[in-house]
């Protein structure tokens, strides 16, 4: 049982650390509340979607900016829709930055658009590891949970 107990310790820290460090927002924590025993998974599948979701643009918004001649109002149709599904999901410092990449699309600013697109990608990168880790925390919990029943 204190092995249990030591799980869910460091799950509430990293998670608050999360939350303190802004990788995560309330909205997160919003789509925490819509998983039951129905859907025990619902969190795991949106955010999986999300990493689909936002690795297709970002490969989408390099291969814009490698472009001759750049579309920029279809870049920031792109940007526009990852700073959507990032906000859906309380993935908060990938939002704050595609918020500064539209800036650069609406003026058709090529650098501020690369440096932007970098800022994302670490931004996105970063997020995506947390998130990672902490669904792996949560499955130790979950087989520690499991196996103290069957001991039980």
């Amino acid at each position: 049982m204190d092995g249990m107990v030591q799980l869910q310790k460091n799950l509430f820290g990293y998670t608050d650390s999360l939350f303190h460090e802004g990788f995560l927002d309330d909205q997160f924590n919003q789509l925490e509340q819509l998983q039951d025993e129905k859907n025990p998974d619902f969190v795991v599948q949106v955010i999986t979607l999300f990493f689909d979701d936002a690795e297709r643009l970002l490969k989408e918004l390099t291969t814009s900016l490698s472009q001759e001649k750049i579309d920029f109002k279809r870049m920031d149709a792109h940007v526009h829709q990852l700073k959507g599904s990032s906000s859906s999901i309380g993935a908060q410092r990938v939002q704050k930055a595609c918020i500064s990449f539209r800036d650069f699309c609406t003026e058709q600013n090529v650098e501020g658009c690369l440096k932007s697109l970098q800022q994302v990608k670490h931004e996105y990168s970063l997020v995506k590891s947390k998130l990672q880790t902490l669904f792996k925390m949560e499955e130790e919990l979950l087989a520690s949970r499991l196996s103290d029943l069957k001991v039980v």
